[in-house]
């Protein structure tokens, strides 16, 4: 995970949500592609030992769980998470009691799988950013994430370099131009369409 300068204001903005020295839970919505993998990293730097980020991706459904369903053709889209098991998590990270160490799933792309208990959360940690696309979703489970946070960024960019990027990361891993362009054009962009329609229920609106 990259990071890179980070605007002042858009860390003043997160030191202002740690200033009464208790836990608090930032989430970072965005469309794919839009770098809320890049803020989040840019702000664990900026902030260190203060801070964990833990990534809504952890929640991918198993490959095998989406042959099985028959949506492995569209992974990403809203349903092939588990949104219950990330909302639980949020609530345990609320309520985490001194002391005690919780665990993560972590996403990795180069195995197109999420990896259970790969991220651990200490009782200590003052800011707990968790980024990904449904955050403020307002159907099934997802629509129960945004009460968590206790504040929430919708980070918007062009749309033409958010298309470049996703481009560019679908053919880092593997996918030829062509599929890579097929896989946008059929599932990270109604995605974003559906995600951009929920931005009024961010916070805050930070650009990239």
């Amino acid at each position: 995970m990259t990071s890179h300068p980070l605007p002042a204001d858009v860390l003043q903005h997160a030191q202002a949500l740690m200033a009464s020295g208790q836990r608090k839970i930032l989430g970072i919505a965005a469309s794919p592609g839009a770098g809320k993998s890049t803020l989040a990293a840019s702000l664990l730097q900026a902030l260190g030992d203060q801070a964990q980020i833990v990534p809504m991706d952890g929640f991918h459904l198993a490959n095998s769980e989406l042959q099985r369903l028959g949506r492995a053709g569209r992974k990403g889209a809203p349903d092939t998470f588990d949104a219950a098991g990330y909302v639980n998590l949020l609530h345990r990270i609320r309520d985490q009691q001194q002391g005690e160490t919780l665990y993560a799933p972590e996403y990795r792309r180069e195995l197109e799988e999420g990896i259970a208990g790969a991220i651990a959360i200490e009782a200590d940690t003052r800011l707990i950013i968790t980024e990904g696309n449904y955050l403020l979703l307002e159907d099934g489970a997802w629509a129960e994430v945004r009460s968590v946070l206790d504040e929430t960024w919708f980070l918007e960019i062009d749309s033409a370099l958010r298309h470049q990027r996703l481009l560019e990361r679908h053919m880092r891993f593997g996918r030829s131009r062509e599929a890579a362009l097929a896989w946008i054009a059929v599932t990270d962009e109604p995605n974003a369409q559906r995600i951009a329609l929920c931005r009024h229920r961010a916070d805050r609106v930070i650009f990239g």
